[in-house]
């Protein structure tokens, strides 16, 4: 029986050619486009999960309001870590982490270094929290004394080739000298680590030994015992900041925890699990760059609408052509068939059309790869060894085929014999009313898909077109000014001498998101809690100022021949506002990590820069400082607009002479600012590639039943041409009925995308409004489409000769 359910279902799809390949080609780009983003969002839940134990693996979070800032960090106090090691059996381990940004190194007696952005200071506990396998070297000592260091197996071949690297030692930034103990195999790719390379004992750097509680620098792990709830063990912290926290504050400021609380301050922390960090973190220092949930709850529910747009072709088409078959129906159910055998007729030649759909949908999905991994960043390969791919995909073809073959089964298989045979049913009835909410639900989700585009590409523009404050046009960065040793000033200067150049500054702070320094401030004589400002302190030279285009508001920048102001400090408007001073120019502050030192630091402020954009247009522009201090983490060169790549030559050239050896590399500001934006930027291209996938979808089915309604209305067309009715009028017939249908779906449509893109720009704390005429523009573009898609068939109709039409029954 299910061998002859095969046969006549190929019979009828190698009878109705033009309907089968809008069916299959349809479900094939509904079934590749669900398959590319599924891969992706398994990609995005995947990360950490390779790591024994991660379910019970959570980092320290810690939000802090104080001084005007309102802090969420992925760092907790640096004696933090051990102390609840110390107090609370529940843990079983812990280990901490200190990103310090990046190193040149190079094997000792070698020459040339490598730069390298993946290295941390890592507790020599760090192999009892995380499960990464060394393939040389104790897991237990690898990292107990100061100078020495693990590499991954990548670096290990790198720096060292065939031999082994344990015992020998590696340079960095030309001073440090690191002795390898051990080497571990590399991090996994799905790690919101970024793919660690190298890890520096922690017992090497003094600020690790600090019993500070108001300082935050650690990434801070802790390995919970089995059978430990995360929600209860989080109640500890309320303890600990109070026997801990309350007694540095408290020292330091001779005000209570409660005092810090009645003026609107606190200090909270918190539990996150380690799966749970690269979707659902996006904080203050965290190691790496993070995902985002919403963008994977978005993506999921696009592939959701795309398949279900493509089974809706399918109903569509099949309730569609159900007079056609009302005949085959009525003759099978007249020889004795039961209903159930017709509904297993009809559902095997939808789940044939499924699984034809399902290998041509394989063969899209595996050669668009390349271009979806390029579009979204991501290195995903099909998982064909992986038997559960296999099952979940043929499980996947058998319930679509199901799923879009039902109501078109017990449809079809629904019509009275005696009625059919007497040519008695209905050419519309409850199929058309499904057809035409199917054709609205279809073109719901394509102005959906349309305007959110719209909506993230204004955003983005925006962004771009957005005055910050500063000029990031023309800006080369060169990276690295710590490998020029004590010549970085001199070649600055001789950077300036080129035609090309126009201004400099020595740095590792810019406007575009790099280093950050956050200090709290009091002004001179006031260390009550109330009167703390938290703000970002940068360190920057004379010609800072002029080279970030950064606007003065009163008083002035710093100058040379100035002695007085290396204790001089410019703060930007929104620190102005915070300190409270009618006229802060001449008015003193001092740091509060200096607050019960005698000789400390006063800093007197010359000078109040208009507030500029230094972080994320997603945040509110913070409170800012800037100091006279040597800082060689860059140097900004402006440039003309010359010839930008004679003059990059020209100090690459510099460079190589006056540091040999070192690597040159470089960016430009413009491109930095950019990269903030980037996961925006690659939503917005996947959003685009996927709304007009739909349309596609969509438009295939419209034309396949604008061409059954031209089919079934022949003879009344050539009724109307007879009765002297013009090209227009035809066609102007036969369109008017979908164009209805795609205007409901504009109005219903409409509301849920201004809800949604709402909802996404809230994130951002400056954005653009949503604007009616965007959602005019998308559903003009529907219905331009939608017209088009008609046309062609209406048209064709309309210009059949009536002699024709008329014989046709």
């Amino acid at each position: 029986m299910l061998k002859n359910y095969f046969k006549i279902a190929w019979r009828n799809l190698r009878k109705h050619k033009f309907y089968s390949f809008l069916n299959i080609f349809g479900l094939s780009l509904g079934l590749a486009s669900c398959l590319l983003i599924t891969l992706y969002v398994v990609d995005e839940l995947s990360y950490d999960k390779s790591f024994l134990h991660a379910d019970r693996i959570y980092r320290i979070n810690s939000d802090i309001k104080f001084g005007g800032a309102d802090m969420k960090l992925a760092v907790a106090p640096d004696p933090m870590a051990f102390t609840l090691k110390k107090d609370y059996p529940q843990l079983e381990a812990v280990a901490r982490l200190r990103e310090n940004g990046s190193y040149l190194v190079r094997r000792t007696g070698s020459i040339d270094n490598l730069k390298e952005d993946q290295v941390v200071f890592a507790d020599s506990t760090f192999f009892k929290v995380f499960s990464t396998p060394l393939v040389a070297g104790d897991p237990k000592t690898v990292l107990t004394e100061p100078n020495t260091m693990v590499i991954s197996e990548r670096d290990a071949s790198k720096y060292f080739g065939k031999e082994n690297p344990v015992g020998k030692t590696l340079l960095l930034d030309n001073q440090y000298t690191y002795r390898v103990t051990g080497v571990m195999e590399n991090m996994p790719d799905r790690s919101h680590f970024g793919g660690l390379n190298m890890l520096l004992s922690m017992s090497s750097t003094d600020e690790s030994r600090r019993d500070n509680w108001g300082s935050h620098n650690f990434n801070t792990y802790l390995l919970l015992r089995e059978g430990v709830d995360a929600r209860q063990f989080e109640k500890n912290f309320d303890t600990v900041i109070e026997k801990y926290t309350g007694k540095w504050v408290q020292k330091l400021m001779g005000a209570s925890l409660a005092d810090l609380r009645k003026s609107g301050s606190y200090i909270k922390y918190s539990l996150i699990r380690l799966t749970d960090i690269h979707l659902k973190s996006d904080r203050t220092a965290e190691i790496g760059p993070n995902g985002n949930i919403q963008y994977v709850y978005i993506f999921g529910v696009v592939a959701i609408f795309l398949l279900v747009i493509a089974c809706v072709n399918f109903m569509n088409l099949a309730t569609a052509r159900s007079s056609n078959r009302a005949k085959e129906v009525g003759v099978r159910k007249a020889l004795g068939s039961e209903r159930s055998a017709l509904v297993n007729q009809f559902l095997t030649e939808a789940v044939l059309l499924s699984f034809l759909s399902l290998v041509l949908a394989l063969i899209l999905a595996y050669a668009a790869l390349p271009l979806f991994n390029n579009l979204a960043s991501k290195q995903i390969v099909f998982p064909f060894q992986n038997i559960w791919f296999w099952l979940i995909v043929i499980f996947t073809g058998a319930l679509v085929g199901i799923l879009a073959g039902s109501y078109p089964a017990f449809f079809l298989s629904a019509f009275q014999p005696l009625k059919v045979l007497k040519n008695q049913v209905s050419q519309e009835g409850k199929g058309g009313y499904l057809r035409n909410s199917l054709v609205v639900f279809q073109f719901m989700i394509s102005v959906m898909l349309i305007v959110g585009t719209g909506v993230i590409f204004r955003q983005l523009n925006y962004i771009q077109t957005k005055k910050l404050g500063f000029n990031k046009d023309q800006v080369l960065i060169i990276n690295d000014a710590y490998a020029l040793n004590k010549q970085a000033a001199a070649f600055k200067e001789e950077v300036l001498q080129l035609p090309n150049v126009e201004s400099g500054t020595i740095s590792s702070y810019l406007p575009t998101p790099s280093s950050r320094s956050d200090n709290t401030f009091f002004p001179e004589g006031q260390l009550q809690q109330d009167k703390g400002i938290n703000m970002q302190q940068w360190t920057v030279d004379h010609d800072y100022l002029k080279t970030m285009g950064l606007d003065v508001k009163s008083g002035r920048g710093f100058l040379e021949n100035y002695p007085s102001d290396s204790t001089g400090i410019i703060i930007n408007e929104s620190a102005a506002k915070i300190l409270g001073f009618a006229d802060p120019l001449g008015k003193k502050v001092f740091m509060f990590q200096d607050a019960l030192n005698e000789n400390r630091t006063t800093y007197t402020i010359i000078g109040v820069v208009k507030n500029f954009h230094f972080e994320s247009l997603r945040k509110n522009i913070g409170a800012l400082s800037m100091i006279l201090k040597p800082s060689s983490g860059s140097v900004a060169i402006r440039l003309k607009s010359n010839d930008v790549t004679q003059t990059i030559a020209s100090i690459k050239s510099l460079w190589k002479n006056m540091a040999p050896g070192q690597p040159f590399s470089y960016r430009f500001m413009d491109d930095d600012f950019d990269n903030v934006y980037r996961s925006e930027q690659r939503v917005g291209q996947i959003f685009i590639t996927f709304a007009v996938i739909s349309i596609i979808i969509g438009c295939l089915g419209l034309f396949g039943l604008s061409a059954y309604t031209a089919e079934r209305r022949t003879k009344e067309i050539g009724v109307r041409k007879v009765l002297g009715a013009s090209v227009s009028n035809i066609v102007t017939l036969l369109s008017t009925d979908f164009l209805k249908l795609v205007l409901l779906a504009i109005l219903i449509g409409s509301p849920i995308a201004w809800y949604a893109m709402n909802l996404w720009l809230s994130e951002f704390v400056y954005h653009i409004n949503i604007s009616w005429w965007m959602f005019a523009a998308a559903g003009l573009l529907a219905i331009i489409i939608a017209l088009l898609t008609i046309s062609f068939q209406s048209i064709k109709a309309a210009l059949m000769n009536p002699v024709k039409s008329l014989k046709t029954e």
